[in-house]
Parts: C-alpha cells; structure tokens; sequence
C-alpha cells in the first residue's frame, strides 16, 4: 500500500512534505539544492501552506472525509504559490502508539572478515526482532558495532571477528493507523513517497548537532500530543507520544470560563503566562460567554487564567517526567531538554518545565542555519522544517537494513522497505 517514489528528489524536481496533525496541517514543497549550491536545510523551500486540522484527535485519524477536506485544502494552497501540482508526499507521524525499543542483532562470520553481507545478515535479524509482536517497524538506526564482544567499532566493514553485533534502536507501531493513514492520503490522490516519525522530525529541526551529541531530549508540544525525542552521543535513542497536548490547556480554559473554544484559544495567545506578578489579580480581560447573544461579556484576570493553565502544564509535566524515567536512557540523554511546536510558545513554558523536570530547558524554534523566511521560523513549523532537513541531508541519523548503497538517500529514501512488507 505504501511506495517509494525518489526520482523526483533525484531529477530535481519538487518534492512535497506534509505535517498531519491534531490543531493544523502544514505543507511544505521544496527544491532541492544544486550540487554547487548547498545549504543548511538541503533544499530551498518554494511554497508553503498552514491550515487548521479537522477530522484528527491525538495524532490519530478519527473521520476520513474531514481529514480529507483537510489536507486537500493544505497541499492545494501550497500548491497554488508554486504553480504546480504534487503527485506524492513526504509524510509525517505521530500514530499508532509508537514503542522504542533497543536490543542488539549477531552473526556469526564464516570467513573471519566483516563483509557487506554479514552486516546485512546482521540488520536482517535486528528487523526481525523488532517485529517479532505483529507491529510495523518505522524506524531502525545503528548505535554502534560490537567484534567479538568488543564495542567502538563504528565501520566493521573489512574488519576481522568471528561474530558481529549490531546495537540497534528501532520504533515499531500499530498497523490501523497506518493504514487508515495511507488511505487519507490516496483519498487525497496522492502517494506517499516516505514516512517519517514526528518526534524524529521536530528533534532535528530544534537541536543542534552539539546537543544531539552531548545528550539531550527534544519534547514537541502540539495541539493534541506532546512528542518526546532523546539523543545520545549523536544517535537516536528513543521516541515517545503522550495524547495530551496544548489543546488541551484551551479546553480548560474554555471549561472553566465558559466560553466557546476559539475565544479560549483568543485569550491563551493574547493573555496566557506561567509567569506570575503582583498585578495579575487587578488586569482584567473580556471575553464573550458561550451560548449567549453577541454582545455580551464577562470578565476575568490574569491571576485565575495563570492557575487554569498552570493545573494542566504541571499535568503535562509529571506525565513527560514519568515517560522519560520509563525511557531507560534518561541518565544520559536526558540531561539537557529543547522545547517545541506551538504549544512550546506559551510565556514562561521553559521556566516552569525547568521546575517540574530538574533540567535545563529551552524553547527553540526551526534552527536559523536553515534560512527560512519569517513565516516558517515559528516552534509549530519544526516537524515540518526538520523532515526536508532529514531528507536532504547526508549526514542527519544514517540508518541503514540490507544495503549500504542506500546511504546517500538520506532518511526518507532509506525508511521505505520496511514500510512496504509491513503494509
């Protein structure tokens, strides 16, 4: 059901990227970069698009026809800024409760020398582990290489052992959502021409390559699920979905003052803050009251919506704390934290989940090496912006299954295979 189409990305020509998610679709078409002009990002975007989200709860597709409507009326308005059409798109995801796992795959070498075929024998067996319960693998990448028991062998490839062990990391998912994912987009016709995890993606748009190395967990705040990604020592080490996201916050607020969502939505960007002052029982704020005839308002402070927004950021919180403590690599990829997407915007977020978690926090949006224009600097274009990163450029999460000549495909024209046996 699902296909990989990399000629366009070889040829030249547009290539397309659709961030799916729970508040707001986002669309980015983009021009790869010549061979003697290369950028940060890979590839120059040309035309980009960002619309509210409709038929998708927590990640995952809850109406068809809605979700539809949706994401046609997002690839179309990007579209129309660049004067032409997309037949397939880059994909990303947040879907079908998503599990990490790490472990390490064996073979035995017969000639006592690491050839293409024993490391290729070698992630054979690591894919079969992975989806040893029926799950779809969406993600594996390489930690590193063990000969003969002895690790710090980053290419074995020609080395002499008599038995190669690859620690590897893999992220497996339901299949249901998958697919009912892979049907919105024909419905849409279009083709996927790859899948990429949302948590990957926005990690690689809001960190940098000093903090991938030195250890840090990337956490993606959206409208409907906050999205945890940990490096360690440069690799990818763990992903996770919570289903609760900064729509949540909005609801609240909406419950608490009742008022329709879109005014609760209204007064979190123009009067929301974790950050408390003297004064923010005495400034007032109007808003209309839901079901009540235009024209009438009631009033609130600054003081009692802090207190709304506080009670389900500290829930937020403790639900992040407890994912990264279940994680098993907290101690050393979760020493520093990045912060991100929409939700990540919120005034005093980072001071309050510094707190909360004990670490040293930061908001980040897109990196500015990327040169994007205004427009795609925001936190909530980081999923978006970091899968062109990650499909552009060579050096971002080598991941690898049967064959090295994949390698220069980047992580979008490597991901494929398994995607393809597992539908």
């Amino acid at each position: 059901m699902l296909s990989r189409d990399n000629h366009s990305r070889r040829s030249g020509h547009l290539v397309g990227f659709l961030d799916i998610g729970s508040s707001k679709n986002c669309c980015l078409i983009v021009a790869p970069d010549k061979p003697n002009k290369r950028t940060a990002l890979g590839a120059t975007i040309v035309g980009a698009s960002c619309v509210r989200s409709s038929g998708v709860k927590s990640g995952m597709i809850t109406d068809l026809d809605e979700a539809e409507q949706a994401v046609r009326s997002c690839v179309s308005h990007a579209e129309r800024m660049v004067g032409d059409t997309l037949t397939a798109v880059n994909v990303a995801f947040s879907c079908g409760r998503l599990q990490s796992q790490i472990f390490a795959a064996n073979a035995e070498i017969a000639t006592g020398v690491v050839s293409e075929t024993d490391i290729g024998r070698c992630l054979r067996a690591g894919r079969s582990f992975a989806v040893r319960e029926g799950r779809n693998l969406v993600h594996m990448n390489e930690l590193g290489y063990r000969l003969d028991g002895q690790s710090g062998a980053k290419e074995p490839r020609g080395m002499a052992a008599r038995r190669l062990t690859a620690d590897l990391h893999a992220v497996t998912s339901d299949e249901g959502p998958l697919r009912n994912l892979s049907m919105l987009i024909e419905k849409c016709h279009l083709r996927i021409a790859g899948l990429e995890i949302s948590p990957f993606s926005s990690a690689m748009a809001a960190t940098s390559e000093e903090e991938r190395r030195l250890g840090v967990a990337a956490i993606d705040i959206g409208g409907g699920t906050v999205k945890i990604a940990m490096f360690s020592e440069g690799r990818f080490v763990h992903a996770d979905v919570i289903s609760v996201g900064s729509d949540h916050i909005t609801f609240d607020i909406a419950r608490s003052l009742q008022t329709p969502f879109a005014e609760a939505e209204r007064i979190k960007n123009l009067y929301g803050t974790l950050v408390s002052a003297q004064s923010d029982s005495h400034e007032t704020f109007s808003y209309s009251l839901a079901g009540h005839e235009e024209g009438g308002l009631h009033h609130s402070n600054k003081a009692d919506l802090a207190g709304i927004i506080s009670h389900r950021s500290a829930m937020i919180a403790s639900l992040v704390v407890e994912r990264l403590e279940r994680s098993g690599v907290v101690e050393y990829a979760g020493t520093r934290v990045v912060l991100t997407g929409g939700g990540s915007e919120l005034l005093g977020l980072a001071g309050f989940m510094a707190n909360r978690l004990g670490k040293s926090v930061r908001v980040a949006r897109p990196s500015a090496d990327f040169e994007l224009a205004e427009n795609l600097r925001s936190a909530a274009f980081s999923t978006a912006v970091g899968m062109v990163a990650s499909a552009f450029s060579p050096d971002q999460m080598p991941m690898r299954v049967e064959s090295r000549g994949e390698a220069s495909q980047g992580y979008l024209g490597r991901v494929g295979n398994w995607l393809m046996s597992g539908l």
